[in-house]
């Protein structure tokens, strides 16, 4: 039996100092430092093995704040872990006290192909594994090949179609070693809420930006378009999880999902729930009223949908824990989860083949406000996130 944790980390727009990221904004050196040790401090506490990271403008950005994570917990170590010459240096409690360096580690980093010059960076995601990686990591972003979305009228007639040619931000896959299993870990940060505004050729900006002249039928727009954008992210990693859970790969897939659990696209991540007992339902085939499913073929259709489906270890967490609240972002009053860890079934508690199994899920969300507060600037610097992790054990936790 051995245990992990894993944990999701946006960290808000990580670059060095004096570097223009988006149009007007970039650190100062001292920002830059301060955000570096804010970030390292998160770091530290969460002390996670696997830790995927979103809105990452530059690896060597990254490294820095994993160096001060280690001298962070260096110095942690020296002060709380006694010497083996302590009589009491044994205890376990100084097992749970001690920060492992990061520095064996594996980093793979996934720069985001939008990625432009000064003021107009697109930011990349990362894994940071300090089980390393089996095989090399993989990038999904540029398309082989456009995904199209076909629409139908209700009389069946044409409806037109939608296109994506590359995702707005780049989902990293790595597969991971843990005590002789290879977790397949996906690392996602799908497309924002904010409206895809168009922009006349030759103008400055979209029209529709302009707030003091207001156009609410635009902007409505615009937040259509990131919808089906967003839709359209999460379609193409659920292929790529479905290609890992046909051939019977544990999968995980964390990340910031821009929507909360019962989204559209995170149930398209996700899966569909399967009903409690499809026998009582017509058949697809029907012929006359009476033509149902029988229970062999509610067996049937129960596995084949379950077998494919991903499950939230927040909601995990709550249903263990009776806990009713859990939170990663607050904006204009609304506190919600849209940063998410699934798993599939080979961590399910119930599931006769499982292979493990969550013992516990952190979330560390003090420093979020919701605009309303004094507090709020501070957010500038700090992430506009929450971090959430969870403890994950291999084997039977009961043995």
């Amino acid at each position: 039996m051995s245990r992990f944790t894993i944990a999701s980390f946006n960290v808000k727009n990580l670059i060095e100092a004096d570097q223009e990221y988006y149009r007007f904004e970039q650190y100062t050196p001292e920002e830059y430092a301060w955000k570096r040790a804010w970030l390292a401090d998160q770091l530290l506490t969460m002390n996670a093995d696997i830790v995927c990271f979103q809105e990452i403008f530059t690896e060597a950005a990254l490294r820095d704040v994993i160096i001060e994570t280690d001298e962070l917990g260096q110095a942690a170590n020296d002060a709380v872990i006694p010497d083996r010459s302590k009589g009491y240096a044994r205890k376990a409690i100084f097992r749970k006290l001690a920060f492992e360096p990061y520095t064996e580690a594996g980093l793979a980093f996934a720069p985001n192909s939008f990625d432009g010059g000064p003021g107009q960076r697109r930011p990349g995601v990362a894994v940071l594994s300090r089980l390393g990686f089996v095989g090399q990591p993989e990038i999904i972003q540029d398309l082989p090949e456009p995904l199209m979305v076909p629409f139908s009228d209700l009389d069946g007639s044409d409806g037109g179609s939608y296109q994506i040619k590359r995702l707005s931000r780049p989902i990293l896959k790595v597969r991971i070693p843990v005590d002789g299993e290879t977790v397949t870990v996906f690392n996602c940060h799908l497309k924002s809420k904010l409206g895809e505004l168009p922009r006349p050729a030759g103008a400055a900006f979209p029209p529709a930006a302009d707030l003091v002249n207001y156009d609410p039928a635009t902007r409505a727009m615009g937040s259509l378009r990131s919808a089906l954008r967003r839709m359209a992210e999460a379609w193409v990693l659920r292929r790529a999880v479905l290609a890992e859970l046909e051939v019977g790969n544990p999968v995980m897939v964390l990340g910031d999902f821009n929507d909360n659990e019962h989204a559209v696209s995170s149930e398209i991540i996700s899966g569909e729930a399967p009903f409690k007992n499809y026998a009582w339902m017509r058949r697809h085939d029907a012929q006359t009223r009476r033509d149902r499913y029988s229970d062999a073929e509610n067996e049937v259709i129960q596995e084949k949908i379950n077998k494919v489906r991903l499950y939230s270890a927040e909601k995990l967490f709550v249903k263990k824990s009776l806990r009713d609240m859990v939170y990663t972002a607050a904006f204009g009053g609304v506190f919600e989860s849209i940063d998410q860890i699934l798993m599939s079934r080979h961590f399910l508690p119930e599931f006769a083949g499982k292979i493990g199994e969550m013992e516990y899920f952190s979330a560390l969300n003090d420093h979020l406000t919701d605009g309303s507060h004094p507090e709020a600037p501070y957010n500038k610097l700090a992430s506009d996130h929450g971090q959430i992790m969870a403890h994950m054990v291999l084997g039977d936790p009961d043995a």
